[in-house]
């Protein structure tokens, strides 16, 4: 995909760039300080909407609690409902707006792509220009696929950075990377794990990790219990 479709409306919190329980990764940028030309446009735009009374701060947070609610476990939810559901996986990769629409799911305004890893293709999501994310599916994003060492190595160096996250893949599967735009976001749908063949959903959705759906690693592998 063309890094010229990056016309970003950017529908992110920047607001809310603090330490999230998901945050972990090998990129992870400074957040103590502003350091970004977006963040230093976000605070001076932010602070000018509240003094010109556009919006409140309390909007603001409730705002920020409202995407705290939302959380890789609703991804969880669709992947699983997808390798338990053959019909509804068909339907999530034709349309992933309808696929997610029958969960109750909406990405307003987004398109949606769901893709598939396979024993031969693996695909890694990244936005090379901003940080653009399936929010509503997802939750927020971690830190480290905002830093700007992972959205210019993702696409140069995909195995050095999956590796890095502990992802190592054979050299006869193929790396995709894909790049998100202002108005399309991705969700990869992980590789089923083996010996999962009479899980339900809801055990199935515990494999699911929100890494998993970026890309940057497989969907766990199940405990067996001797």
């Amino acid at each position: 995909m063309s890094h010229d479709d990056h016309s970003h409306d950017h529908d992110h919190d920047h607001a809310h760039d603090h330490p999230h329980p998901h945050d972990s990764g090998p990129f992870q940028p400074d957040i103590k300080e502003p350091s970004e030309d977006w963040e230093f446009l976000e605070i001076a735009l932010r602070e000018l909407m509240i003094d010109k009374e556009i919006i409140t701060a309390r909007e603001i947070q409730d705002k920020i609690e409202e995407w705290d609610g939302k959380c890789p476990e609703i991804g969880a939810r669709v992947v699983a409902k997808a390798w338990a559901d053959p019909a509804f996986k068909a339907r999530l990769l034709a349309d992933g707006n309808a696929g997610v629409g029958d969960l109750g799911l909406e990405v307003p305004g987004l398109k949606l792509v769901v893709l598939e890893n396979t024993p031969k293709v693996h695909h890694m999501v990244v936005c090379t220009l901003c940080s653009c994310y399936p929010r509503p599916i997802l939750g927020l994003p971690p830190l480290w696929y905002k830093s700007r060492e992972y959205r210019s190595r993702a696409v140069r160096e995909p195995r050095s950075v999956l590796a890095e996250f502990g992802t190592e893949l054979p050299d006869s599967v193929e790396v995709r990377v894909v790049d998100s735009t202002a108005d399309c976001r991705f969700l990869v749908l992980p590789l089923r794990p083996e010996g999962t063949g009479s899980w339900n959903e809801e055990q199935l959705a515990t494999l699911v990790t929100r890494d998993s759906m970026i890309g940057t690693s497989v969907a766990k592998a199940p405990i067996r219990i001797a």
